[in-house]
């Protein structure tokens, strides 16, 4: 918990920091990046970023790596983003995703059933309607006539048996950063392998191209076994994504209602807007977080993560756990990020 002298000593040390540029013991992050950069949430990350690299290696926009970085995940029919992930109460999977480039352009797709590429969806909003987001079966009507194709309804095999398991008790208990260790980085893991199923039902990619411009991506089957309807941060503008060309670019995992709580990676782009380095903007969208949940902070985990538009990148979290996939043309790696709770 955080006391009033912690809090004060740390707007101090905030302080001190700003006027290094962010960067320091405080705030570990990387120096200014010569080159694309992109990053994501997560071990799948890893392998996103490798879809992504494909276009950015190329010379490509930040706007198509970060959907087509995401988009190996959402491929991924046993991971928990996409069609084989965990379903609602009710045993069917609802997929949420936004995507946002650095002019402010953005376009979301929220309680989409059976397409495969929500992201996708999500860009075509963007591009091909006067709207941000649609939802249910708008957004399903309006992707089929974009021609997406109406997947099957039926549960990937792993999550059959998570949501049989799961009735049995019928109780939503979250878990902080569920994963399975010993199999980090090596490809997808059945939900009933890992302490009877996964929390890492997000990815988000922001990315910086070699013309300096900036973009973000998220996708989500959001919380497994949630109530019919639900919607967390991620396909929301501000909360679970946020980019704005002139400053940087944030998104956020973990628990979607408190991030909403703060339009958390609006509020974090706008600290570095404030000139805070990201990992320092991060935290402090993190500490803001812990003081509002008090004691109930224990209970969940959300993470930030962000670059500026000189390339450099920063992550916090509330709890030790969160990692992040990060690929420049010299370094391709999974970094620890900092915690409020060591």
């Amino acid at each position: 918990m955080m006391n009033r002298k912690r809090f004060l000593q740390l707007g101090a040390l905030a302080g001190a920091v700003t006027s290094m540029g962010g960067r320091g013991a405080y705030a570990r992050q990387l120096t200014k990046v010569n080159g694309p950069v992109v990053v994501s949430t997560w071990d799948a990350g890893l392998r996103a970023n490798k879809g992504a690299w494909e276009v950015l290696g190329k010379g490509g926009t930040a706007l198509d790596a970060v959907e087509k970085g995401v988009m190996v995940t959402e491929n991924e029919i046993n991971c928990c983003v996409g069609l084989g992930a965990n379903p609602d109460r009710d045993g069917f999977v609802t997929l949420d995703a936004c995507i946002m480039d650095h002019r402010f352009n953005c376009g979301s797709v929220a309680f989409l059933e059976r397409i495969k590429h929500p992201v996708s969806v999500a860009r075509r909003v963007m591009e091909k309607t006067p709207h941000v987001m649609l939802v249910g079966s708008g957004a399903q009507q309006f992707a089929l006539a974009e021609g997406f194709s109406l997947e099957s309804a039926e549960l990937s095999p792993d999550a059959k048996k998570a949501y049989q398991d799961w009735l049995k008790n019928e109780k939503y208990e979250p878990q902080i950063n569920r994963e399975n260790k010993e199999n980090q980085g090596h490809g997808p893991f059945a939900p009933s392998q890992i302490n009877g199923g996964w929390n890492h039902d997000t990815i988000g990619m922001v990315a910086l191209d070699t013309n300096g411009n900036l973009g973000g991506s998220c996708t989500t089957s959001g919380m497994g076994f949630k109530m019919r309807g639900r919607l967390g941060d991620s396909p929301i503008i501000g909360a679970g994504l946020y980019v704005d060309g002139d400053v940087g670019a944030c998104t956020a995992t973990g628990q979607g209602e408190d991030v909403i709580r703060v339009a958390g990676s609006h509020s974090v782009v706008e600290m570095m807007r404030q000139g805070y380095g990201p990992e320092v903007a991060c935290r402090k969208v993190i500490e803001r977080i812990v003081k509002i949940k008090g004691p109930d902070v224990n209970k969940i985990q959300v993470a930030f993560l962000a670059i500026n538009k000189h390339g450099v990148v920063g992550s916090f979290a509330i709890h030790k756990g969160f990692s992040y996939a990060l690929k420049t043309n010299t370094a391709e790696k999974l970094v620890e990020a900092n915690s409020w709770f060591k």
